[in-house]
C-alpha cells in the first residue's frame, strides 16, 4: 500500500517537473519569438520607406531628358521585384529572408548605378529637390542597417533557445518552432548604395 502511494506520489512530482519544463520552454520561445517578430516589422518599415522614396528619385532625375532612361527603368524594376516578395512575420524562414534580401539587395544594386550615373549630371546634383530626396535616401539606408542588425540581435536569443539542449528535444517532440533566418553580411553589388556623394562638386 506504501509502495503504491510513494509510486503516485512520484509520478505527481515528475509529472509537475514535466509540464514546468514544458510550459517554461513554451512560453519563453513564444515570448523571444514574439520580439523578433516585432522587430522585423521595423525592418520592414525601414525598406518600405527606401521604396517609397525611389519614384520620387526616379521622376526627379526624369526631368532631364538626356538622363539614361534604361538605368531609371533598372531602378524601378528592382522595386518592383522587391515589393513583390512578401514574408509573413509569424514564419520567417531562412529561406524566404534569404528570397528577400535578394530581391533587396538588387534594389540597392540599382540605386548604386543610377547614383554614379548621377555624377555626370551636374544640373540634377544642383537640384534643390533631388538633393534632399537624396540626403532622405542615405537618412533610410543608415536605418535599415541598423534595423537589420537589431533584427539579427531579436532573433539570436530565440533560435539559441530553440536548438540548445535539452530544449531541442522538447522541440522536436511538440514541433511548434522553426529557426527564424539570419540577415547575413553583404558584400560587393549587395552593399548598400553609397549615396552621400559631393553635392557642392558640379564637375561632370
Amino acid at each position: 500500500m506504501k509502495k503504491g502511494i510513494i509510486a503516485i506520489i512520484v509520478v505527481v512530482i515528475l509529472g509537475f517537473i514535466g509540464y514546468s519544463f514544458f510550459k517554461g520552454f513554451y512560453n519563453t520561445a513564444i515570448t523571444l519569438k514574439e520580439d523578433a517578430t516585432a522587430q522585423w516589422g521595423n525592418v520592414e518599415s525601414a525598406y518600405q520607406r527606401r521604396a517609397d522614396l525611389i519614384p520620387n528619385i526616379v521622376n526627379t532625375a526624369k526631368g532631364y531628358a538626356e538622363f539614361e532612361q534604361k538605368t531609371l527603368t533598372d531602378v524601378i524594376e528592382a522595386r518592383s521585384k522587391a515589393t513583390g516578395v512578401n514574408i509573413d512575420p509569424a514564419n520567417i524562414t531562412p529561406e524566404q529572408l534569404a528570397q528577400f534580401q535578394q530581391a533587396q539587395s538588387g534594389v540597392s544594386s540599382a540605386l548604386s548605378r543610377l547614383l554614379v550615373t548621377v555624377e555626370r549630371y551636374p544640373d540634377l546634383k544642383a537640384n534643390e529637390n533631388f538633393k534632399e530626396l537624396i540626403n532622405e535616401l542615405e537618412r533610410t539606408e543608415n536605418r535599415i542597417n541598423v534595423e537589420r542588425n537589431r533584427y539579427n540581435e531579436a532573433i539570436r536569443p530565440y533560435n539559441k533557445h530553440i536548438k540548445t539542449f535539452p530544449n531541442n528535444i522538447v522541440n522536436n517532440f511538440i514541433g511548434n518552432f522553426e529557426e527564424m533566418g539570419y540577415f547575413e553580411a553583404n558584400d560587393g553589388a549587395e552593399n548598400a548604395p553609397e549615396v552621400n556623394f559631393d553635392f557642392n562638386n558640379d564637375e561632370a
